[in-house]
């Protein structure tokens, strides 16, 4: 997945935050912040924040004298997180990538990136910089989703998008879907140098009070709207149109209710 194709721009963080936010994240920014394992005193960063959903679990979580650094390489969600959550006491925000950070050896505490890790090009070298910069017995959690056919609702949406283009369709949903395999995750974890390694899969009952108002934010709060306005052969209103109709016909309306299904992973550098 290139930078390119995963451009958080525009109107996207708005909606990401708004609709798809309580829809998809916030319960599992929940769970990922209660795996943390954190001293009084402690630092820890996160990568991929976001517009910081995660940041603000793992504040809530956390004892009030650990520091947070949360970064992100869209300054566009960095703007939106620093605007909602600039205010969490001894959180900082800051542009960094996650597969060459801007830190010291054996920095953190703990690290921690929520539904981020599918976007590296590089994901081996995403998990060296994370254990470069962990402490020996510092915290690695992660979490990713997992397959399209494990969360119907945004296969469906996945497909309803691509019924609209004869060829050349929209890809976007297949890379935060399709990195969820459990052995290559430990596989990368070993490699890297990480142990007490811990996959755990946590399905759930979502549910949204308008069937429309999730379609507009699976359309537009995420680049999928971008590669849609690029190709230039279907109206974005009518591809919400549509997605209403399937959604509320799979799922029904006020409220809607699907399954969902994620993975969340603990490893620690054991590193002496």
């Amino acid at each position: 997945m290139s930078a390119d194709q995963a451009r958080f721009v525009g109107s996207i963080p708005e909606t990401y935050e708004r609709v798809l936010g309580p829809f998809l994240f916030e319960h599992y920014a929940n769970d990922l912040a209660a795996r943390l394992d954190v001293p009084a005193g402690g630092r820890v960063l996160e990568t991929a924040c976001g517009t910081g959903i995660a940041t603000e679990a793992a504040r809530r979580a956390l004892d009030e004298s650990v520091r947070i650094t949360a970064t992100d390489l869209q300054p566009p969600m960095l703007e939106l997180a620093r605007t909602k959550r600039g205010h969490l006491k001894g959180v900082q925000f800051r542009e960094a990538d996650a597969q060459e950070l801007p830190y010291f050896d054996a920095e953190f505490d703990a690290l921690f990136c929520q539904f981020g890790w599918m976007f590296l090009p590089d994901k081996a070298l995403g998990f060296a910089e994370a254990l470069r910069v962990l402490k020996p017995g510092g915290l690695l959690a992660f979490n990713v989703w997992d397959s399209l056919e494990h969360n119907p609702v945004m296969g469906l949406a996945h497909e309803t998008i691509g019924g609209f283009f004869a060829a050349d369709a929209p890809q976007f949903l297949t890379v935060p879907f399709g990195w969820n395999a459990h052995d290559v995750i430990r596989g990368h974890l070993e490699d890297a140098g990480f142990g007490d390694i811990f996959i755990d899969v946590l399905a759930r009952q979502a549910s949204h009070p308008s069937a429309g108002d999730l379609a507009y934010g699976l359309v537009h709060g995420n680049p999928s709207i971008l590669e849609i306005e690029e190709r230039g052969s279907a109206a974005p209103h009518e591809v919400v149109a549509t997605l209403t109709r399937n959604l509320v016909e799979s799922y029904g309306d006020n409220p809607l209710r699907t399954p969902l299904r994620a993975i969340a992973v603990t490893a620690r550098n054991i590193a002496s």
